[in-house]
């Protein structure tokens, strides 16, 4: 098994680089991200959250010859089929704007619109693909999960994306509305992160 003393975090959210930054510092290990080396970010053309986690990982690796791990979720709403699963964000493209960008609030008021007269229950869960890519390409995908319900009006200044409409089962305050230590240790990042830990860092 080849060995982890640095990882370059293959992505260009400052949340999902918060994150998993968080993530990985207990385990003692260089972090560099896509944005500190000024790494080119790869269009996503796969099918799955996996295919694009696995995609942007590897470009990460072969470009730096270093580890990379990369991360692709997303919200998929049961009443939505499932939508915007991998194109969450592209639901909150402003490509109107110079530059281009995204606007969450955006995103959460087009799926609260689209589900709000729906019959069936609002629920929903949050995926994540983590996938390390090494330069020779040897990849591992981990893949996790959290269930919820989507709520409104959004709540909380403390997460990122949809994170404000978003109820974990059980919970009564939404991932925007926790700290973050509490998020990691219940997200669906944590859930494949625990996976990849198990797999690589086994106690």
């Amino acid at each position: 098994m080849q060995t982890l003393n640095e990882i370059v975090i293959a992505s260009h959210n400052q949340g999902k680089i918060r994150e998993i930054r968080d993530l990985l510092e207990p385990l003692g290990v260089r972090i560099f991200s896509a944005v500190d080396l000024d790494l080119e970010e790869p269009e996503e053309t796969e099918g799955s959250f996996a295919g694009n986690a696995r995609l942007k990982a590897l470009a990460a690796a072969r470009s730096t010859g270093k580890p990379a791990l990369s991360d692709d979720s997303g919200l998929a709403v049961d009443a939505l089929d499932g939508a915007p699963g991998i194109y969450s964000a592209r639901w909150a493209s402003v490509p109107l704007v110079e530059g281009g960008g995204r606007d969450f609030t955006m995103a959460m008021w087009r799926v609260w619109d689209q589900i709000k007269d729906a019959k069936s229950p609002k629920t929903a869960g949050f995926i994540c693909a983590l996938c390390l890519a090494f330069p020779n390409g040897d990849t591992e995908v981990y893949e996790g999960k959290v269930e919820g319900e989507i709520i409104w009006p959004p709540r909380g200044q403390k997460g990122f994306g949809y994170d404000p409409i978003f109820l974990a089962r059980g919970d009564a305050r939404t991932f925007a509305e926790i700290d973050p230590a509490e998020k990691h240790a219940k997200s669906h990042r944590a859930d494949a992160f625990n996976k990849f830990l198990n797999a690589r860092f086994p106690s």
